[in-house]
């Protein structure tokens, strides 16, 4: 008898713990007869049908749940209460005596007597409303962060310190000419090629090792052989403990840098002859002059004037004036090499700078360009022509000379005595 009790004692503890158990579990616990009435639920069913055990005990749950709205519930329940299985599935509910909608993720099994007829089904439904809250937030943010990146002009990436791309937005893939599966998780040699991979390694590589943003300017050929110029930053970003990666954000920067040398170009040139300018001519000349100076190399400079030059602006107008001096320009150049430097530095005037040449070899530069025959068809029809004439001055560089100033001065004197002495001839200052 004593050992009856204490069998009997035993079972009523493991029961009472099970109770405690399943009470305490976190999820909601219930069991049902074959025609979906409540047999059992633990104080968490209680708790958010809030109502007391009596309440829920026989009833089924359009009591509890509006069904009409969400019948997820009903299906699973009629599935394992019609056929010996297990179904494990999410199931959103609108709980009626509080309004709240409540997604669950559920594990539902049939419950069978000895024969295996079925007489039931119990459940485990845990509450993941929050967790469903909160992936469906961030899929809208994935979804508004994709728009932004994919609609921002400019170029977005991201690349691990293995050199594999993580993330492109669609203007990268566009003009990468692939589509994401292609380019996502692949090396970047493998996307760009080996050549432009490293080309850009070389930046990316910076990031890496100094753990700071790097803010460079990126030249590539587009394949049909035009420079692109890119304007990129690229942002260190730890992932996670094992994971290095990059952002970057690449911006075509092309028309700005063709814009800019346009710009530099219009300052350094003259706008109707296209040679250099009396600006860049000067700023030119004293770097050469330096250089000579410094090297004990010969320096000589041309002066140049059109003979009669007003003569022809008073005759036939300026606009033909202006296609005599772009002439002129033109055929200067045969008689130069590639180092020397020719500029128009006033109306109708011309300079050049002759690096590394002694008096000798200028002397002929300049008898040449005196002595080619440029003529110039006013007027085809009537077979009219204007003869041009050049006066060249002539200097090289001396030991008195203290900067080019002094040098251009001298020429600009030989220049002087050229027109004086009857012009269309080269007047050399010894």
């Amino acid at each position: 008898m004593s050992n009856e009790k204490s069998t009997k004692e035993a079972l009523l503890l493991k029961v009472k713990a099970l109770e405690e158990v399943i009470n305490n579990v976190g999820s909601y616990i219930y069991t049902k007869d074959v025609s979906g009435c409540y047999t059992f639920v633990n104080h968490a069913v209680e708790s958010i049908f809030n109502v007391s055990l009596a309440n829920v005990i026989g009833k089924d749950d359009s009591q509890f749940f509006d069904l009409d709205v969400y019948n997820q519930l009903k299906i699973n329940d009629q599935k394992v209460l019609s056929e010996d299985t297990l179904i494990s599935s999410e199931e959103v509910n609108l709980i009626k005596s509080t309004g709240e909608l409540k997604t669950f993720h559920t594990v539902k099994k049939s419950l069978t007597n000895d024969v295996g007829e079925i007489i039931g089904m119990c459940g485990i439904s845990t509450d993941i409303s929050q967790q469903k809250k909160l992936e469906s937030t961030i899929i809208e943010q994935n979804k508004l962060l994709d728009t932004v990146l994919n609609n921002v002009d400019a170029y977005i990436y991201m690349k691990d310190d293995q050199r594999y791309f993580r993330y492109v937005n669609n203007k990268t893939a566009k003009m990468l000419g692939q589509s994401h599966e292609d380019i996502i998780g692949k090396l970047d040699s493998d996307v760009l090629g080996t050549e432009m991979a490293n080309h850009f390694w070389q930046s990316d590589k910076l990031v890496f090792e100094t753990n700071k943003k790097q803010t460079v300017e990126e030249v590539v050929d587009d394949g049909k052989g035009n420079l692109r110029h890119y304007l990129s930053m690229k942002i260190p970003y730890k992932l996670n403990e094992d994971s290095q990666v990059l952002i970057g954000f690449s911006t075509d920067v092309t028309e700005l840098y063709q814009l800019k040398e346009e710009f530099k170009k219009q300052a350094n040139t003259d706008s109707l002859t296209g040679l250099y300018n009396r600006r860049y001519f000067f700023k030119h000349a004293a770097k050469e002059f330096s250089r000579a100076k410094r090297n004990g190399l010969g320096l000589s400079v041309i002066s140049i004037d059109i003979d009669y030059f007003k003569k022809i602006n008073d005759k036939y107008g300026h606009p033909i004036g202006d296609k005599v001096l772009i002439k002129m320009s033109n055929d200067f150049f045969p008689n130069l090499r590639q180092e020397d430097i020719l500029a128009r530095v006033g109306g109708e005037e011309f300079a050049i700078i002759l690096p590394d040449t002694l008096l000798e070899k200028a002397k002929a530069v300049a008898q040449r360009i005196c002595h080619t025959k440029n003529t110039f068809v006013v007027d085809k029809e009537n077979n009219e022509t204007i003869e041009i004439q050049v006066s060249i001055g002539l200097v090289s560089m001396k030991a008195s000379d203290l900067n080019f100033d002094d040098l251009f001065v001298r020429a600009d004197n030989a220049l002087y005595q050229a027109k004086k002495s009857g012009r269309n001839r080269v007047y050399f200052d010894l």
